[in-house]
């Protein structure tokens, strides 16, 4: 199959499972395809896409951390040092567990990155040559299930918030840096890439797009 095909492919087979699609305008891919998975409120969106010059299926998606549970973070920091680091430590065994890639955002205090745990993200490569609607949907089924590993951990030592979305540093640096790249000219055109969706820690996108 090419990509055409197996964007074709997965499309089709989101659509049999009913799963509430979106696109997204993506000139580096065949398809970018958001995805609400499982099914009803308790969905979490999922991004799926197939890039253009290569044979592979990415899958991720990527979680938040609530601000009033990074607050209780925060406190967990400050009065238990050695607590917090072996409940970091325990939180990225719990995701190298799963068997999925992931990549975790701390906040920032100046250049090191103490915490607290802000977001982090799950995802997983499929190659075409083992690509069947089963894989497709089991990928699915994985990462939702490392997500909710992480997210109860995170409920039951740091209760369950406010409600609200919690800070990402890394989030707000990379959009100092990207509009500082737009506002210089450039000679050629450049992508610029969403590192947000990577395979863990110092996963480079461009590698695979």
């Amino acid at each position: 199959m090419d990509g055409r095909e197996v964007a074709n492919s997965v499309r089709e087979w989101l659509g049999q499972e009913r799963l509430e699609v979106r696109g997204e305008d993506d000139e580096r891919a065949h398809c970018h395809l958001v995805i609400r998975y499982p099914h009803g409120k308790q969905g979490h969106l999922f991004g799926i896409i197939v890039p253009k010059g290569r044979d592979i299926v990415i899958v991720q998606s990527m979680t938040r951390v609530d601000s009033g549970q990074q607050m209780e973070m925060s406190k967990h920091m400050k009065d238990d040092p050695d607590g917090w680091k072996e409940w970091i430590h325990e939180a990225r065994l719990s995701l190298i567990n799963t068997g999925v890639d992931w990549a975790i955002h701390m906040g920032h205090d100046g250049k090191s990155k103490p915490g607290p745990l802000q977001a982090f993200n799950v995802s997983k490569p499929i190659w075409f040559d083992g690509l069947t609607k089963d894989q497709l949907m089991q990928t699915l089924r994985q990462l939702w299930m490392a997500k909710l590993t992480l997210i109860h951990e995170i409920k039951f030592t740091h209760g369950l918030g406010t409600g609200e979305p919690g800070p990402v540093d890394d989030w707000n640096a990379q959009e100092k840096q990207i509009r500082s790249q737009k506002e210089q000219p450039t000679k050629r055109h450049q992508i610029e890439f969403d590192e947000d969706g990577s395979f863990g820690n110092g996963f480079n996108p461009s590698d695979w797009v």
